[in-house]
């Protein structure tokens, strides 16, 4: 006996979603479908990687386009859904003459859908519901029969669907200008401390400004002051002084160590999350020549090496291991702590004399192009870790003027440093563009965009057209 056909009020009462079940509001002429009644899900076709060709039509599988392959499955551009792996729920769109592997679902509309209101409205919808298994998660057809998606009327799906192309426009733009801002701060911070350690930068300040004594002077009270300490190379190697700059008359090349009071490795000890205790400062809290006091860990106040290896303002830490990138990030001590602080292992303490004078200046050098070029030349590497122990640091050749313009310098490009990061805060919207074009589409889909027209007829009336081709 034949199965009694459904009549199109049966269907609408069964493909609508019940009030009590609906996700959230939408307008009057939306209406909540369960979203087997109004797409066709289909898995895409098993093809081995090996098959893959160099060329022919382009084959999509869990991350987008994937190669190419001698024939297609999809005549049609189509909106897929990853199915397998880490990825699941991931949206695409296919091109025209494509090739879908099983690793991608097919959302085919029953209605004559503008596919990126359909690709848009996949984005925006929890697919945490769709996704099962932990060790190997994957997206059934099955599990799309208690999926429910909102449906607005075909000609709000148009206008949604330009609007937010629209807006996306805009803020992919404002993105690219932050980018070519972004780049514009590093390009010219470059040649700011280019010019400023080849004594360019106060060219004009030394024209019309005197000095207490010449940077070779100065150098000799330090020596005076360090006494007979000769732990390290007596001078400059003449082979590197040799491809050294030339400075200005009254400037010096010299060694780091002529200029260091004392330097240290810092604690060994093991930390723990007792915010009560120490600080210890880690390489990871050094970011852009600052210590940056996020995600610290503490020693207990009482243990001995909160003591040895404590940190006054203008000591240096520079990180001596690390990855090649960011070993020798050096950062100034300023007065981010109210408190007792310490410093760990990978870190060496660099504590300079007329460190007020000195240690800005210092640590503005090292982090410049110039700077870290040098250290980099020194640094040993191993199984993806970069070294410059104490010795090689200490060796690194620094353009030191006279004291009156280490200080200017020191000023200058603290001001242009304070300019930079009031630039980059009015940039910070980058981190929330994602959030923003999230809340643009959640916003779509709740009709919300200013784009709904309440006179317009139900989507009810597409739902029925939709429905009208089982009762044929």
């Amino acid at each position: 006996m034949s199965k009694k056909q459904k009549t199109i009020e049966e269907l609408l009462e069964e493909a609508l979603v019940p009030e009590e079940e609906q996700p959230y509001e939408v307008p009057e002429n939306w209406v909540w479908v369960k979203s087997t009644y109004v797409l066709d899900i289909e898995y895409g076709k098993g093809l081995p990687i090996s098959k893959l060709t160099p060329n022919g039509y382009p084959v999509y599988g869990a991350n987008g386009k994937i190669g190419f392959y001698k024939e297609y499955t999809q005549e049609e551009p189509r909106v897929l859904m990853t199915c397998r792996g880490a990825t699941c729920g991931t949206i695409n769109i296919s091109e025209p003459k494509s090739f879908v592997t099983s690793n991608s679902l097919i959302l085919k509309p029953k209605w004559n859908a503008n596919i990126k209101f359909l690709a848009y409205l996949f984005k925006t919808l929890d697919k945490k519901d769709l996704i099962s298994g932990s060790a190997q998660p994957q997206i059934t057809v099955k599990a799309f029969e208690k999926y429910y998606i909102p449906l607005p009327p075909i000609n709000e799906q148009t206008r949604i669907a330009e609007k937010i192309e629209q807006l996306f426009a805009k803020i992919d733009e404002a993105k690219q200008l932050i980018e070519e801002a972004k780049e514009t701060f590093k390009l010219r911070r470059a040649a700011i401390l280019d010019k400023a350690f080849r004594g360019e930068l106060t060219q004009k300040w030394r024209e019309t400004n005197e000095i207490s004594q010449t940077a070779e002077q100065w150098l000799e009270d330090i020596t005076v002051l360090k006494k007979s300490r000769t732990k390290f190379i007596d001078q400059l190697d003449p082979k590197v002084l040799e491809n050294l700059y030339k400075l200005p008359p009254q400037w010096k090349w010299v060694r780091l160590n002529d200029l260091i009071e004392t330097s240290t490795y810092g604690t060994s000890a093991k930390a723990n999350d007792d915010a009560s205790g120490t600080p210890v400062i880690r390489m990871g809290n050094i970011i852009d020549g600052r210590i940056v006091p996020n995600d610290l860990k503490y020693l207990p106040n009482e243990h001995e090496d909160v003591k040895k290896y404590d940190l006054e303002t203008n000591d240096l830490l520079f990180n001596r291991t690390n990855s090649y990138e960011l070993v020798g990030k050096t950062a100034l001590v300023g007065e981010e702590f109210s408190q007792k602080v310490t410093f760990a292992s990978y870190l060496i303490r660099v504590r300079l004399y007329f460190k007020e004078i000195l240690a800005p200046y210092v640590c503005f050098f090292i982090n410049s192009h110039i700077g870290r070029s040098m250290l980099l030349s020194m640094a040993t590497q191993q199984v993806g870790q970069a070294n410059i122990n104490s010795q090689k640091l200490a060796s690194l050749p620094i353009p030191l003027p006279p004291k009156e313009e280490v200080a200017i310098i020191s000023n200058w490009l603290s001001a242009y440093q304070k300019l930079e990061d009031d630039q980059k805060a009015l940039l910070s919207i980058e981190k929330n563009i994602e959030e923003i074009k999230q809340s643009i589409l959640s916003k779509a889909f709740r009709g919300e965009l200013g784009t709904n027209d309440p006179t317009e007829e139900s989507a009810i009336e597409l739902l029925k057209e939709v429905l009208q081709e089982k009762v044929k």
